[in-house]
């Protein structure tokens, strides 16, 4: 799994970091999303999806 983002399109909802905490995270200026791992381990991957999938943004992108 491979993680990519759209810093331009994140509108800071953190919905990825409820649902992926281990992976994602928000920066302390615009809180903004921040990947922690852009290749986690197989058992992150089903919390990566979801947090790709709730984004209110699409700004996430798993390419498997």
């Amino acid at each position: 799994m491979k993680i990519t983002i759209d810093r331009d399109r994140c509108c800071g909802a953190g919905q990825c970091v409820l649902a992926a905490p281990d992976v994602f995270d928000q920066d302390d200026e615009e809180g903004l999303v921040v990947v922690l791992d852009e290749s986690p381990a197989p058992e992150h991957h089903e919390a990566v999806r979801e947090a790709a999938s709730v984004c209110p943004t699409a700004t996430i992108e798993v390419t498997e």
